[in-house]
C-alpha cells in the first residue's frame, strides 16, 4: 500500500516537470467537457451503481443527495469546466515588482504549489472541480474519493486522463487512488510528505479532524460550516424573507447553508412571525430560545446550548433573539466556525460593524449564505472553503492554488 502510493507520488512529480502553456491547458479542459457530454449515459450508469451501493449501506440521505448525478447536474458540471477554461492562467503572473536603492530589481511571481493530495467524500463533482483547478494552476493531483462514489469518480478521472492524452500531456497530472481500503488514508497522510506538497480534505467533521490529527503535510480545510444569518431591527421584510428561506432551504446539505438565525430583539413581532412561518411552511424544523418562542404565534421546539454549535445539514435551524448587532457578532464569533455569516439590515453603520468584527472567512450583507461557493464568487470553481485564519481563506480556487517566488536581478551588486 505504501509502495503503491509512493509510486503515484513519483509519477505526479514527473508530470509537473514539464510546464504546460495556457493554450494547452484550456484545450485539455475543453476536450474534457466534450468527453463528459459525449459519455453522459456511461457516467449516469456508473453513478447508479454508486447510488445502489450507498443505499444498501444505509448511508445518510444527505450524502446520497450529494452523490447523485443526473442530466441537470452533469450540465452544471460541464459549465463549470468551461468557466474554468475561460479564467486567466494564475501561473507566471508578476504579483508585485520594485527596485531597491542599490539597483536590485525584484519581482514576485506566481508559481504552482506542486503535488496536491485530496481526500473527499460523496460528491463526484469535486473530482471534476479538483482535476480542472489543479491542472489549470499547474499542479498535479492525487485523488482519494470515498468508496460510496468509487465508480463515478473512476470514470470521471478516466475521461480527464483521456483528454490529457489527446492533447499530448502527461496523464499523471491527474491520478486516482483505486483502493477502497480505508487504511490507505492513514498511509497517504503519514508516509507521503516527500511526495505531496499539500493535502486538502473535503468531507465531514470526522474526516477533517482525522486529517489534521494525522497529517504531517500542510492542510487546507474546514471542520464545519456553522453559518449564521442575523436579522437586524431595520429591514426590508420582503428581502429578509426571501434571503432567509434561501439561506436555509435552497440546499440544506451544503456547508454554506445557514444553521442559526439570530434576530434583533426590536425587530417587529409581525416581521419575526412572517420569517419563522416561512421556514415552517417550507418544512424546516425550528429550535428556538425562550424569547423567540414567546414572540412566535405557534409552537417551536426548545433550543438548548448545544444547538448553537450544531451543523444540521438538514431542514433544521436554531433561532435566537439577541440585543443588537454587537451581541450577534459575539454569538457568531463564539459558536461559529469562521465559514460564512450574513447580516440583513438597512442600517449601513450596523452592516459596517458586522463586516469589521465577525471573524468569518466570508462576511455578507443582505444576501444568502448559500453564495459561499467559488463558482458563485467568480472563481470558476473551488477545491473547498478554507476557514483557517492563515491564507488562503474562503473559497479556494485557481488563484489560491499557487504559491510565489522572488526573482532578484542585479548587475554585479555585492552586499557590504
Amino acid at each position: 500500500m505504501k509502495k503503491y502510493l509512493q509510486k503515484l507520488g513519483k509519477k505526479s512529480h514527473k508530470a509537473i516537470l514539464k510546464k504546460i502553456d495556457t493554450k494547452t491547458k484550456d484545450n485539455v479542459l475543453l476536450k474534457f467537457s466534450h468527453l463528459l457530454k459525449n459519455n453522459s449515459n456511461k457516467i449516469l450508469k456508473e453513478n447508479k451503481k454508486d447510488i445502489k451501493f450507498a443505499t444498501l449501506k444505509n448511508i445518510n440521505k444527505n450524502l446520497i443527495t450529494r452523490l447523485e448525478i443526473n442530466q441537470s447536474k452533469l450540465i452544471s458540471i460541464i459549465k463549470t469546466i468551461i468557466d474554468i477554461a475561460k479564467l486567466k492562467d494564475p501561473v507566471g503572473i508578476v504579483l508585485d515588482k520594485w527596485q531597491r536603492p542599490n539597483g536590485l530589481k525584484i519581482k514576485k511571481i506566481s508559481i504552482p504549489i506542486g503535488v496536491i493530495g485530496v481526500i473527499y467524500e460523496s460528491r463526484p463533482n469535486v473530482t471534476v472541480d479538483l482535476s480542472c483547478l489543479c491542472f489549470k494552476s499547474g499542479n498535479s493531483v492525487i485523488l482519494k474519493g470515498g468508496s460510496e462514489a468509487f465508480f463515478t469518480n473512476k470514470i470521471l478521472v478516466k475521461l480527464f486522463r483521456e483528454s490529457l492524452k489527446a492533447c499530448k500531456v502527461n496523464t499523471n497530472y491527474v491520478q486516482f487512488i483505486e483502493s477502497k481500503d480505508r487504511k490507505i488514508v492513514k498511509h497517504l497522510l503519514k508516509d507521503m510528505n516527500g511526495y505531496i506538497d499539500l493535502i486538502i480534505p473535503r468531507g465531514g467533521k470526522n474526516l477533517v479532524q482525522t486529517v489534521k490529527k494525522l497529517c504531517n503535510i500542510p492542510v487546507i480545510g474546514h471542520l464545519e460550516g456553522i453559518c449564521h444569518t442575523f436579522i437586524d431591527k431595520n429591514i426590508n421584510i420582503k428581502m429578509a424573507r426571501n434571503v432567509v428561506v434561501n439561506a436555509k432551504m435552497r440546499n440544506v446539505s451544503i456547508c454554506g447553508a445557514t444553521e442559526t438565525l439570530l434576530i434583533h430583539k426590536d425587530c417587529p413581532k409581525k416581521k419575526v412571525n412572517l420569517i419563522i412561518k416561512d421556514l415552517k411552511n417550507n418544512g424546516c424544523l425550528i429550535y428556538a430560545d425562550t424569547k423567540a418562542r414567546k414572540i412566535f404565534n405557534g409552537s417551536l421546539r426548545k433550543a438548548t446550548n448545544k444547538d448553537w454549535s450544531k451543523e444540521y445539514l438538514d431542514a433544521k435551524i436554531s433561532v435566537k433573539i439577541v440585543k443588537n448587532v454587537v451581541e450577534a457578532v459575539q454569538h457568531i464569533n463564539k459558536f461559529g466556525t469562521m465559514h460564512t455569516d450574513s447580516i440583513i439590515t438597512s442600517d449601513i453603520t450596523n452592516a459596517a460593524y458586522f463586516f469589521r468584527n465577525v471573524t468569518s472567512s466570508i462576511a455578507m450583507h443582505n444576501t444568502s449564505t448559500q453564495f459561499a461557493d467559488g463558482g458563485e464568487l467568480g472563481f470558476g470553481g473551488e477545491v473547498g472553503i478554507s476557514t483557517n485564519k492563515l491564507p488562503p481563506r474562503g473559497p479556494v480556487g485557481l488563484n489560491q492554488l499557487v504559491s510565489f517566488k522572488y526573482h532578484v536581478a542585479g548587475n554585479g551588486q555585492i552586499r557590504k
